[in-house]
């Protein structure tokens, strides 16, 4: 067993989430051409647009299920709602938000965009601290208005007219998956402009405009779209029941900076808190990549239901530091 720990604490994580991104990439985009159906409550973007994906991105669902009548909400389709969302953190709690950083498609192609730009030897951005608690808000805006939205259409509020059935799906319309993911089956017929009315107009061209800072985004700042992503904060609320946790031993921390300067996310109370035990924050991807940089004997680690799965040591953090002046890295 000791053997096995040692393997495991040694190996190079991001290297092994690389091959598990590739792989869930074609299952989630390809694996209904092979009849697999992973339903409908994903916590990740597994795009319903995609003529060949094998699952539903539960943010499409939960938008169709908000469009119900506050009378109905109390009877049986405000049942549907509840068992919709029930389905959903019964996905989501045996990986936590490890979702994100090993098994979202948008997640993986930012990450490969990244190494064409560190092939390229271009640095990328970052944000000031004050920039990046502005800016971590959007999600959570973007995740009460893909309810509100919907909502709106059943229900005047406030004595405003109902909306638009055009508002079905809002944040599908303007969401870069959309758009971006279709095109790996050769389908280019979601990256328009819709005329058809202008509810549609302004949500398909506002779509058109987050393609374009998806891909930019991408190539400048790791993770860009992951710090707006609404299903990251719809995660977050239920993260603290995931089986798979992130944990720190304040006591064995340097306060190095090790696992701030490796964070794709930049979450920077992951170097500077020493007294919080979990350290899975609402912009966490759980890629482990800060587990990794870490060079203090178990000051970080990864279990699953108590279990520990991975943990920072130091013979792993200076053999794969070795392995990266190698080559190259």
């Amino acid at each position: 067993m000791k053997k096995i720990k040692r393997l495991l604490y040694t190996a190079d994580i991001d290297r092994f989430r690389f091959y598990v991104q590739i792989f869930c990439f074609g299952l989630l985009l390809y694996g209904g051409w092979l009849g697999l159906n992973l339903g409908i409550h994903l916590p990740a973007f597994a795009c319903p647009f995609c003529s060949g994906a094998c699952g539903t991105c539960y943010l499409f669902p939960l938008q169709h299920q908000a469009n119900m009548s506050l009378r109905q909400m109390a009877g049986g389709r405000g049942i549907g709602l509840v068992s919709g969302l029930g389905g959903f953190i019964l996905s989501f709690i045996f990986l936590n938000k490890s979702w994100c950083g090993f098994i979202c498609p948008l997640g993986a192609l930012q990450d490969w965009i990244s190494r064409v730009r560190v092939r390229a030897g271009i640095r990328y951005g970052s944000y000031s601290k004050g920039t990046f608690r502005r800016l971590k808000k959007i999600k959570y805006l973007l995740l009460i208005l893909l309810v509100l939205l919907p909502l709106g259409m059943s229900n005047s509020f406030f004595g405003l007219p109902r909306l638009s059935h055009d508002f079905a799906t809002p944040f599908c319309m303007v969401c870069p998956g959309r758009t971006v993911l279709p095109l790996f089956s050769g389908d280019a017929g979601q990256a328009v402009v819709d005329f058809s009315s202008k509810t549609k107009l302004v949500l398909t061209a506002l779509g058109m405009m987050s393609t374009g800072l998806f891909f930019v985004g991408a190539f400048v700042k790791r993770r860009f779209f992951c710090l707006f992503c609404p299903m990251s904060a719809l995660q977050y609320l239920f993260s603290k029941a995931g089986m798979v946790r992130m944990t720190k031993d304040g006591a064995k921390c340097t306060r190095c900076g090790n696992c701030y300067r490796v964070c794709d996310m930049g979450i920077r109370e992951i170097a500077e808190s020493v007294d919080r035990k979990n350290i899975v924050r609402d912009d966490c991807m759980m890629c482990f990549k800060c587990v990794a940089a870490c060079p203090e004997e178990q000051c970080l680690k990864v279990s699953f239901l108590g279990a520990t799965l991975y943990s920072a040591t130091e013979e792993g953090f200076f053999n794969r530091a070795s392995r990266e002046k190698t080559s190259g890295a």
